[in-house]
């Protein structure tokens, strides 16, 4: 299928930063991309909608032999994410603490670790460092207590005055370190995906709601070939739930009108999916794993330790639907044959810069190349089942490009070339 017109959903993840920082993020790196392949991508500016929960732009993008046009939606959750962030900083690490070792008790961390040990290493981290922090602030304390009593000053009043101080002094540390920490950022996301997993969040609920609604309005009055829902990092699963109850509203949303594809980045899928309370979200899993109109791919990368990998989304919920099952296409991407090595090496251990990846330019053409999924000639789910001829299309010359058109023409539905992006990637120790 060639497209000339996609309509692509974005559904961020638990950012902060929200409409103003993504947009300079994807403009930025839009340039990057028609510099790369030799193109011409143009962009407007956002337009949000009335209610200020959307905001949209269009892409122009010409290369030699083909162009496209690019509607873009930006679903906002930053208020509701905002909020949460402005909580009482001892508020947060007491309720984190809490549901951390309810997460420990009930065998979810150990599912955790079970499933991607790294992880669970990361959702452990914030706990281990706050530990860290708490030891010294104690230590700074103690010295201040003892200093007191040689003074002879009664030990009631060292007491209070060194409890005080350990108070002040976690408090400075916490509030001063976040920037190069985000300890108290993770301490929230753990809050919220808790609270979210147990339907405890109805702001949220009533939000994807009305994106339901938007997505299903969309589907039925768009000329575009493609709709493609993107969710990256947490809007994995709530692009999932989204899409989900989409169809819940209108079961023939992938039968008329566009293609219907997600497409799930750097997902994190059992933070909600673990926990027993979220039934409501593993069935809304089982129902887009059986779906016939509709095509789910989920990328991967091993590289990434805020998502799990390698994780079956259906199999590894334990959900069983038999032969019926078509859906996700699981896609292993590895980032370091999309970065220069040079680049590769300086942020491999910045975690947060290795999970964008996922949306940002490639600086080397490969299959996966999340701006010509946004804006490139080639539907998604063509582009997975016949990534070297995508490659081609995007690079080679006009007999290659010929060649490769025909290829796509004759891909398999069933994407069985999608592995193809990058094989499972073998651990360090083994690469030696």
């Amino acid at each position: 299928m060639r497209v000339h017109h996609r309509h692509i959903i974005y559904v961020q993840g638990y950012d902060p930063r929200g409409l103003a920082q993504y947009y300079r993020m994807f403009r930025t790196e839009l340039r990057k991309f028609g510099r790369l392949y030799q193109l011409s991508a143009t962009i407007s500016r956002p337009q949000p909608s009335p209610d200020g929960e959307t905001a949209s732009w269009t892409i122009e993008t010409k290369a030699g032999d083909w162009q496209t046009r690019t509607s873009y939606d930006f679903l906002r959750w930053e208020d509701l994410i905002q909020r949460d962030l402005a909580a009482p900083i001892w508020g947060t690490i007491f309720h984190a603490v809490w549901i951390y070792w309810r997460l420990v008790f009930s065998g979810t961390i150990a599912r955790f670790w079970k499933a991607h040990w790294r992880f669970a290493t990361f959702i452990t981290y914030p706990h281990f460092l706050l530990l860290i922090e708490a030891l010294c602030a104690s230590g700074i304390a103690l010295a201040f207590g003892k200093g007191l009593e040689a003074l002879g000053i009664p030990n009631l009043f060292s007491i209070a005055a060194a409890a005080a101080l350990f108070v002040a002094v976690l408090g400075t540390m916490l509030k001063y370190t976040e920037n190069g920490t985000y300890l108290l950022y993770l301490l929230s996301d753990t809050i919220w995906t808790w609270e979210f997993s147990h339907r405890q969040r109805p702001e949220w609920d009533e939000r994807i709601d009305r994106f339901a609604k938007y997505l299903a309005n969309v589907a039925r009055a768009s000329d575009a070939e493609e709709i493609v829902i993107v969710g990256h990092s947490s809007g994995s699963f709530l692009g999932a739930e989204i899409l989900a109850r989409a169809l819940e509203l209108d079961p023939a949303l992938g039968r008329h009108g566009p293609r219907i594809v997600l497409l799930t980045i750097g997902g994190n899928f059992p933070i909600v999916g673990f926990h027993a309370a979220s039934k409501d979200f593993r069935n809304h899993l089982r129902l887009l794993a059986v779906e016939p109109s509709i095509d789910w791919i989920d990328c991967q990368s091993r590289k990434d330790v805020m998502n799990f990998y390698p994780f079956d989304p259906i199999a590894g919920h334990d959900i069983d639907v038999g032969a019926s099952r078509r859906n996700p296409t699981i896609v292993p991407v590895r980032f370091r044959e999309i970065i220069k090595p040079e680049h590769y090496n300086l942020f491999r251990w910045k975690f947060f810069r290795v999970h964008f990846q996922f949306v940002m330019a490639n600086e080397r053409p490969h299959a996966y190349d999340f701006f010509m999924i946004v804006c490139g000639p080639i539907g998604l789910s063509e582009r997975m089942a016949g990534p070297e001829a995508a490659l081609a299309i995007a690079t080679g010359d006009a007999a290659m490009r010929e060649w490769a058109w025909k290829r796509l023409e004759n891909a398999d539905p069933g994407h069985e070339n999608a592995a193809d992006l990058g094989e499972m990637e073998p651990s360090a120790r083994r690469r030696g």
